[in-house]
């Protein structure tokens, strides 16, 4: 069992946005514009230098509205970004359609091998497909994606969810993030199980912010796994501390980007 704790990653002061990556985060629906926007702003918000939201009009008119910090990118013109990103993240609030399909299929074969990161309506049509990944790719289900990826009952995810994540991770050559009450890190050898969260975090849009969280870690050069564990461990430290100031019953999804800062800043006291 894996106990370590990563560091956050070293931020040298001789930096410009392009030291702490550029990420390409396909994301959002015409009826989930706010997965987008919170999957976003919490890999900026985590330390990353620049993200490119790529998604449907409907959603980069909303997020020009809500985060100007966040580059819009037609659909039409990913074939112009997807290969000049250090970091792609793809999934969130995307929705399960035909279009949505095309565009998964278009990420998966324009990308160059840059580190990628799978969540939810993602896995929903990965789970449905027939592709080869490669160990640069972190995979997030919860645990009713995680079944639909391993085409078993939940009952079989739920009653040994150490062994289904280390399936998954093998069966698609990736990390695995099983997203539990203790969540579970996986890279098919070393297992972390985490100790951070609270029920604050069972809220729609929590799952955003964590991709976002991860996706942010890997753009500032974390190796995947470390930073799957890292963000993990920091988005459950985010909620426990929200649920201090708000109550665990009163914590959204948009809440926790103003308390990363104070899940980083204790950890950074951790190490002093």
């Amino acid at each position: 069992m894996d106990f370590n704790i990563p560091k956050m990653p070293i931020r040298p002061e001789n930096a410009n946005k392009g030291t702490f990556g550029k990420i390409l985060n396909v994301a959002g629906s015409k009826y989930m514009p706010g997965a987008a926007y919170l999957s976003s702003i919490s890999a900026l918000k985590i330390g990353a230098g620049y993200i490119m939201l790529a998604s449907n009009k409907d959603t980069l008119d909303t997020i020009t509205k809500l985060a100007p910090e966040v580059v819009l990118c037609p659909l039409n013109a990913l074939r112009y970004y997807t290969d000049s990103t250090d970091v792609i993240s793809i999934g969130c609030g995307l929705s399960v359609t035909r279009t949505a399909n095309k565009i998964f299929d278009n990420v998966i074969n324009l990308r160059n091998k840059q580190p990628l990161i799978i969540d939810a309506d993602g896995l929903n049509i990965l789970s449905e497909a027939d592709y080869i990944l490669d160990k640069n790719v972190i995979l997030t289900p919860h645990p009713k994606e995680a079944s639909r990826l391993l085409q078993c009952d939940l009952n079989d995810i739920l009653s040994n969810p150490q062994d289904a994540a280390v399936e998954i991770s093998k069966k698609y050559n990736c990390i695995t993030v099983l997203k539990l009450h203790n969540t579970i890190v996986t890279d098919s050898e070393n297992i972390y199980v985490n100790q951070t969260g609270c029920s604050a975090l069972a809220k729609a849009g929590s799952g955003d912010i964590l991709c976002g969280m991860i996706t942010g870690l890997v753009s500032q050069g974390m190796n995947l796994y470390d930073a799957a564990k890292l963000g993990v461990y920091l988005h459950g430290l985010t909620g426990d501390i929200a649920a201090k100031e708000l109550t665990k019953y009163c914590v959204l999804a948009s809440d926790l980007v103003s308390f990363i800062p104070y899940a980083v800043k204790q950890h950074l006291n951790d190490f002093i």
